[in-house]
Parts: structure tokens; C-alpha cells; sequence
């Protein structure tokens, strides 16, 4: 499948210049009727043949089959979600904190690696230290020496707010160094260049399927290495996460699989692996080529003054400083143009995939001709 045949099958596209998947990608067509078909059999068809039950779990399977492959794991060290914040979530609370522990973040974090260390400043008087970045570069030395005595380390792969990449393998191994376990946001980068967690070398990776893999809401996905994951106690638990369910003393399952709940819809599941298909369909080489391209087009043509990330892009996130963040997004979307505003910087973010063409590139650029 080439970029322009993936664009094709986009409805969306149709109605709009669509430049925000770093918040959601529109699914092309055959994503979209792939869950919808899996719906309709799992509720008209399978009631009567192996069962609803089976049906979701074999999907399930083939699903967790389908992420390990695509991010370098093995299938046991991946746990279905619902969302990156999901995924999270579920390693913060599967974790024993005590009085005076320390998570390290950024400040570059999406609320999803910000919410869950508040929380446990309230209920577990956890120390949360903010490693300061510029322009979406980390100080080395400044997180060495915020992570010597961490208990964990979350931090972003991607920046969603200028679109640098992270030295994800240097960062994990200065976190290992000094003792903490290291949680990764991958969900900016996943889709748009190829990911393998195990280079990475970080305990858990938390991702989704609805920005840049062009999947549906609903389908999140954890990576969780094996030996981290008997270190994980779930505080929410289900029949998916225990040995056998009905005995009187549960046993959790090995491996990931522990973090998993209960009852949850098989559907998104099923688009994200048509998602993820789909991708590979295209090849992430010709994805990520395609995305610098239009990426340096658009960075090209923005003064120096007003790009806030990179001069050659790192990936198809661009930041561009305007004069009024809010009202240029109204102003854009009159024009059937999507961008979105920044809470910090106080900014507007130009998103581009491999879906996008020069043209797109060049209506966003007339568009915002006079706004900076």
C-alpha cells in the first residue's frame, strides 16, 4: 500500500486538511470495517458457535501476537489497555510505595505521565522531582542527579510539545545505573518510526492505537518486562489477570497478562492490529521518509523566529509560535484546516503523517501567513 492509496481510504479526508494526528488520527476505511465486522460477528454470530467468551479471547491472543511482533517483544510481556494513560496507570498502581519514595518526570510530559505521581504525592506521600528541559532537550546531567535515588522514571519518547525525540537507551541506562525502574510514554512515537522495547532496555513502555498508527479509540497496549512484571501487585483486579478465577486464594498470572482486568469490548483491538498491519503494509522506512519530508517543507517555510522545534524535524510534530494560539485554530478550522493550540509553549502544533501531501503543507502555510 503506497501513502497515496492509504489516503484514499480515509473519509476524512475528504471534508478537511487534516494536520493533528499527534492528538488523533482519522482510520482509513478498511480499519474501521475490520472492528465493525469482528462486532458483528462476536454479537450475531459466535453466541451460537464457540461463544462470545472464546471469541474475545482468541482475539485477545492474536492481538497481543500481533503488538509483540510489531514492537520487538515477546507476547507474554504485553498486556492489553485502553489507553496510554490506561497502561500507565496500571503500573503506578501495581507498584508498593512507601513514605519518601521518588518518581522522576519531566516537564515535557503529557497529563497521562503527570496525573498518576500527583496522586501518589496525595495518598502515598511520594516525592515527584520535575527534571527541567529546554525546548524539548533534557540536561544529561540534570537527571543523572534527579535519578540517583528514584524509585522510578517516567518520561516521554517523543515530546508532544516540539516533537524531539528522547535518547531513550541512554536515559534508561542512567536510570538503571542509579537503582529505578523506567516507565516509557511511546505513544507520539509508535507509527510513525520503527520502536523495539527491548533495545530500549525500559521495564514498561505504554502506547495506543488512535494517533499515529491510525487505529480506533479504545485499544491501548503495555509492554511490561518479564522480570519487572513479578514485581507488579495490581490493586485492580480481574478474572483476565489471575490463574483461575474461581479459586479461593487467586494466583496472579506470569508475565504482563497480571495487569489485565476483565470484560472489555474485543473491537478496537481488532482495528488496532488492522492498524498495525496496515502500517507494516506501507513500511515504516517509507512512513518516517514521508514524514520528514513534509515535515522539513514545513519547517522550511516557518521564520526561524517562530519554529519552536527543530530546524530539521525529528519527527511529523512541528511547533509554531503565533501571536494567538486559540483564536488561529478557530481561524484554521473556518478554512477546513486541523491544527491544535499548545497549553506550553503557548503555541499552535502542526501534525504531519504520511496521509499528508505537499498540498496540505502548503494550505497550512497560506493559512497561517500573517498570524505570527
Amino acid at each position: 500500500m503506497t501513502p497515496t492509496e492509504l489516503r484514499a481510504d480515509m473519509p476524512a479526508l475528504e471534508d478537511v486538511t487534516y494536520l493533528n494526528t499527534g492528538a488523533s488520527g482519522p482510520s482509513p476505511r478498511h480499519v474501521v470495517e475490520a472492528a465493525e465486522s469482528f462486532l458483528e460477528y462476536h454479537e450475531f454470530e459466535s453466541p451460537a458457535g464457540e461463544g462470545m467468551y472464546p471469541a474475545a479471547f482468541d482475539t485477545y491472543d492474536d492481538v497481543r501476537a500481533t503488538v509483540a511482533d510489531f514492537l520487538g517483544a515477546d507476547t507474554e510481556e504485553i498486556a492489553l489497555t485502553q489507553s496510554t494513560s490506561d497502561g500507565i496507570n496500571r503500573i503506578a498502581g501495581a507498584l508498593e510505595w512507601e513514605a519518601g519514595d521518588v518518581v522522576v518526570r519531566t516537564d515535557f510530559e503529557h497529563p497521562a505521565g503527570i496525573l498518576p505521581w500527583q496522586r501518589l504525592e496525595r495518598t502515598h506521600d511520594v516525592e515527584v522531582r520535575v527534571v527541567e528541559s529546554s525546548g524539548g532537550r533534557l540536561d544529561l546531567d540534570a537527571y543523572r542527579e534527579a535519578v540517583e535515588d528514584a524509585k522510578l522514571v517516567c518520561f516521554s519518547s517523543l515530546t508532544w510539545n516540539y516533537g524531539t525525540r528522547m535518547p531513550v537507551e541512554k536515559l534508561v541506562d542512567i536510570a538503571h545505573e542509579a537503582g529505578a525502574y523506567v516507565l516509557v510514554d511511546a505513544v507520539q512515537s509508535v507509527g510513525q518510526t520503527p520502536v523495539d522495547v527491548h533495545e530500549w532496555g525500559a521495564d514498561a513502555v505504554a502506547a495506543a492505537g488512535h494517533k499515529w498508527l491510525l487505529g480506533t479509540w479504545g485499544a491501548g497496549y503495555l509492554y511490561v518486562d518479564a522480570s519487572f512484571a513479578e514485581e507488579l501487585h495490581p490493586r485492580a483486579l480481574g478474572y483476565r489477570g489471575v490463574v483461575t478465577p474461581t479459586d479461593e486464594e487467586y494466583e496472579l498470572k506470569s508475565g504482563a497478562a497480571r495487569l489485565e482486568i476483565g470484560t472489555t469490548n474485543p473491537a478496537p483491538y481488532v482495528a488496532l492490529q488492522q492498524a498495525i498491519e496496515t502500517m507494516g503494509d506501507v513500511g515504516l522506512d517509507t512512513v518516517e521518509s514521508r514524514i520528514h519530508g513534509l515535515a522539513s517543507s514545513l519547517s522550511d517555510a516557518v521564520p526561524d523566529d517562530h519554529l519552536l522545534s527543530p530546524t530539521t524535524p525529528e519527527s511529523g510534530l512541528v511547533t509554531i509560535d503565533v501571536a494567538d494560539p486559540e483564536g488561529t485554530v478557530e481561524r484554521l478550522k473556518e478554512q477546513e484546516i486541523v491544527i491544535r493550540p499548545l497549553p506550553e509553549p503557548d503555541a499552535v502544533r502542526v501534525s504531519v503523517h504520511a496521509f499528508n501531501t505537499e498540498d496540505d503543507v502548503q494550505s497550512v502555510l497560506e493559512a497561517l501567513n500573517g498570524e505570527y
